[in-house]
């Protein structure tokens, strides 16, 4: 399982950038994937990096469409190959 940390903004259109962060937050909610959304990024399970990317690409492309200028990705991948983990396992190895 991969758990991946995603943060994907526009960086042209102002310091309120919410609206474009609201639907690129649907696009992931409606994936299928299991996600949480915090204040600064989405956690997203993926079976896959090809699944993970179709999402992340599907995101871009929904605030491209909105006539940004320029966006910004910031992603961090964990892929565990010797354990399935999940967002879950990995907050309670943490408590």
């Amino acid at each position: 399982m991969i758990i991946a940390s995603l943060a994907i903004f526009p960086t042209s259109e102002g310091v309120s950038v919410s609206k474009y962060v609201k639907e690129a937050i649907k696009v992931i909610e409606s994936s299928g994937l299991k996600s949480v959304t915090g204040g600064m990024n989405t956690t997203i399970e993926s079976p896959d990096l090809e699944t993970l990317f179709k999402v992340i690409e599907k995101a871009h492309k929904k605030i491209s469409d909105m006539g940004v200028r320029r966006i910004h990705i910031d992603l961090n991948v964990d892929h565990r190959l010797d354990t399935d983990a999940t967002i879950e396992s990995k907050l309670s190895s943490i408590d």
